[in-house]
């Protein structure tokens, strides 16, 4: 008998009116970050660093740095820590921001890689879908408000 692994991901691009060096900050500066997700954020930017993000209330993610290559490649570990409430462990899947520039903007393409589940991926997706339309309005200038995810019920 063969155990096998589900293993999926989640992968998006979208295009965002705003310098690589621009987008590149809100995702690395934790005081920035936390603009477009999250309430609160710790970053160790070095590789093998460590990054921690509460989310939403409950919900921590964590994870270390894997790649660091300003302002084209982030790649970190994500996943939730003891008490969130979720299957995928911290450290345990991969996340990867490329930036690409493109005329006055730039083009980010976005994976999330090894979900345990599709589950797992769907619940993801509708994360990252939120969160990456954020990131887009802050990098733009846009004023996006406090995120409703923290106050109330994720739709």
């Amino acid at each position: 008998m063969h155990a096998t692994t589900e293993s999926v991901s989640v992968e998006r691009e979208i295009t965002i009116g705003a310098s690589p060096e621009t987008v590149w900050e809100l995702l690395v500066d934790p005081k920035q970050a936390i603009q477009w997700m999250g309430q609160t954020a710790t970053f160790d930017l070095r590789l093998g660093g460590r990054y921690r993000v509460e989310v939403i209330p409950g919900h921590t993610a964590s994870g270390e740095f894997v790649e660091i290559d300003p302002p084209r490649r982030l790649v970190y570990t994500w996943g939730w820590e003891p008490g969130s409430g979720n299957s995928v462990p911290s450290g345990s899947t991969t996340v990867e921001f490329e930036l690409i520039s493109s005329g006055e903007g730039t083009v980010l393409r976005f994976s999330h890689r090894d979900l345990p589940s599709a589950e797992a991926a769907a619940s993801h997706a509708h994360g990252w879908d939120h969160y990456l339309e954020r990131l887009a309005g802050v990098a733009t200038g846009r004023q996006v408000g406090s995120d409703p995810w923290i106050s109330g019920p994720m739709e």
